[in-house]
């Protein structure tokens, strides 16, 4: 009964230093494990069971050194779909948790990937790193730019593996496209275009508030988002059209293309950034964040661009998705499916060469992006190198993304300090920059 006494003290204790809320880290009370060697078998659970959650773990699943034990959701309708899944996949029973702080107790668990809404990847992130776990985190790395910087310093001080779920940094034609960018074969870069056309996205019918589904741990679900009725127009897949939980598609597949754009062109981040956009689509529905949104991003010796709009399929290039990276000489435009280049003519009449340089025909990528990246993360698992997509990479790609939305919001230009990471004399975009917590929870000081 003493011991038992003495560990609720500490218990208690950790929990008052850290923040955490009913629940202490599993490092603050000594439960960390040693290093994953490079023999050993690598047990992962999963927090937040469906879509792109689910996708990372079946991917995991193929290679041979890892072997899949817990799974974690607030929805015990989707664990209970999901422990079926499971067992089909593995031919055993997971570990089952609602509540991740319990899961990251377990010190048998190697690494966790998580694959909930944005709004939670800060705080899972971080306490994953305190109990001494290898992270791979869906992205954007985080739904504030002050939780990437938290995530990054959690990361650097606790020693930590993480690999950002932005898997086209490890697919070939990917890299392939990026190595002819750094060529400068396409001559001076001026414009790099991004975007994202959904016409798979439609139009959501407002719904009015419901009672909470059986099953649903509502209140965890919210977690450090405001309180609110729930709705299921913002429960599940739609939690990204809603600013508490995400930043729309700007922050949704806005990442993945400029994560390409920054990586090609050896960009942090921009001077200035400028964005419009709206509800022009359905100007009656459900979501919050704008359907159509251009921003105008100005670097030192570059612009980008990115828009999405949603309803709508042929983009740029009659491409639904893509990077082009415009040059004097020629544009370079890729996509998950291949990159190509297309010339420009040459219009000096004492030159016979039709182009100022060759074209390119599509190069097509192999489809195996995602297995690759997963791969990447359980190979520096063992040899604790740097993952192509790690937590400083997608921190960068967030913050850019986040920009967007910040100019968006305030409806002016806005000038990024780069020494001092604020906009310069703008208290409305600074204060968009905070991470404010509600219900009690607090973004941990790293």
């Amino acid at each position: 009964m003493k011991n038992q006494s003495r560990r609720s003290f500490i218990l208690k204790s950790a929990m008052a230093t850290a923040g955490f809320g009913l629940l202490a880290s599993p490092y603050a009370i000594g439960l960390s494990k040693k290093p994953v060697g490079a023999n050993d078998r690598i047990r992962i659970a999963l927090i937040g069971c469906k879509g792109m959650g689910w996708s990372n773990i079946t991917s995991l699943h193929k290679i041979a050194d890892v072997e899949l034990v817990a799974l974690c959701d607030v929805d015990n309708n989707v664990l209970d779909s999901r422990s079926v899944d499971f067992e089909k996949m593995t031919g055993k029973r997971p570990l089952r948790y609602t509540d991740y702080r319990k899961l990251l107790e377990n010190k048998d668990i190697d690494a966790v990937v998580i694959a909930t809404p944005d709004h939670w990847h800060g705080l899972m992130m971080i306490h994953a790193c305190e109990s001494g776990k290898d992270i791979y985190v869906e992205k954007p790395l985080a739904n504030t730019i002050e939780e990437c910087y938290a995530m990054v310093a959690a990361g650097k001080k606790y020693n930590r593996v993480v690999q950002v779920g932005q898997w086209q940094r490890s697919g070939k034609h990917w890299q392939e496209a990026v190595d002819f960018v750094q060529s400068g074969k396409l001559g001076n870069i001026r414009t790099v275009k991004t975007w994202s056309y959904v016409d798979w996205k439609s139009r959501l019918p407002v719904q009015p508030d419901q009672p909470v589904p059986a099953g649903v741990d509502y209140a965890m679900w919210l977690g450090p988002a405001p309180k609110r009725p729930f709705n299921p127009n913002r429960f599940h897949f739609n939690f990204r059209w809603y600013w508490d939980y995400a930043g729309g598609l700007m922050t949704d597949w806005g990442v993945h293309l400029i994560d390409i754009a920054l990586y090609a062109m050896k960009a942090q981040a921009p001077n200035s950034v400028m964005s419009s956009g709206g509800k022009f689509a359905y100007p009656d529905d459900a979501m919050q964040t704008p359907d159509t949104q251009t921003a105008i991003y100005e670097f030192d010796h570059f612009t980008m661009i990115w828009e999405h709009a949603v309803g709508i399929g042929l983009g740029p290039y009659h491409r639904s998705h893509g990077v082009a990276f415009i040059g004097n000489n020629g544009t370079l435009v890729v996509d998950r499916n291949h990159w190509e280049v297309f010339a420009e003519a040459n219009k000096d009449s004492e030159i016979s060469a039709k182009f100022k340089m060759e074209p390119v025909e599509p190069q097509r990528g192999v489809g195996r992006d995602l297995d690759e990246h997963t791969k990447n993360f359980i190979d520096c698992m063992k040899s604790r190198k740097t993952p192509n997509c790690d937590v400083a990479v997608g921190s960068n790609t967030a913050i850019n993304a986040h920009m967007g939305n910040i100019a968006y919001k305030v409806g002016k230009k806005i000038y990024w300090n780069k020494e001092k990471k604020l906009f310069d004399q703008d208290r409305a975009a600074n204060k968009l920059i905070k991470a404010d917590y509600y219900n009690d929870w607090k973004l941990p000081k790293v």
